[in-house]
């Protein structure tokens, strides 16, 4: 999902007002709750996204999905964005209040790919090469196993990705071998 500029805006606004509030974890969490219920209901979506539906009753879903599970904070700022007309980018906004979060905190996702799950041998060394190409930055692993990839692993920080996979490693191989360079000319 693409997020706009204008749930940018609003993310930066809720992240001002945590601070200032003294509330960030709380409204972080709140905010990944949002996101993973937005996430696991086509409802929920299809009613914020919905013309027919009006606003107050929009309003209504909203507190009655969030009202009593989130701070205080969260549940006004969500207010807030479904009063100005913005519900439909609730999710937009709960995922990039998280990636300004994470950006504020200094923390940066590790995705790991493997063909097994980790040891916690292969968490530490996958962290520690995160942790030398980007110091001073608390590190989150988050693992996923892909029995394609056959052996080895993909390890993935923002725009930076180390494939050192067997399948990787056979397609370079096989991409040499159609480049054979040893034709006979005659």
């Amino acid at each position: 999902m693409r997020i706009s500029p204008v749930a940018y805006r609003y993310a930066k606004s809720l992240l001002d007002l945590a601070l200032e509030q003294g509330k960030l974890n709380e409204v972080q969490a709140d905010m990944a709750l949002v996101a993973k219920t937005c996430d696991g209901s086509e409802d929920l979506r299809v009613v914020l996204k919905s013309p027919v539906v009006r606003p107050d009753q929009k309003q209504k879903v909203v507190s009655q999905t969030f009202g009593s599970k989130v701070d205080k904070v969260s549940a006004s700022f969500l207010d807030v964005v479904v009063r100005k007309g913005r519900a439909a980018m609730v999710p937009q906004v709960a995922k990039a209040f998280e990636e300004l979060y994470l950006a504020h905190e200094h923390i940066l996702i590790c995705k790991v790919t493997s063909a097994v799950p980790l040891t916690a041998e292969e968490r530490e060394k996958a962290s520690a090469i995160a942790q030398a190409r980007f110091p001073g930055n608390t590190i989150r692993i988050q693992e996923s196993v892909d029995p394609s990839i056959i052996g080895g692993g993909i390890i993935q920080v923002g725009d930076l990705q180390w494939d050192s996979s067997v399948k990787n490693k056979l397609h370079v191989i096989k991409r040499t071998l159609a480049e054979n360079p040893y034709v006979a000319k005659i």
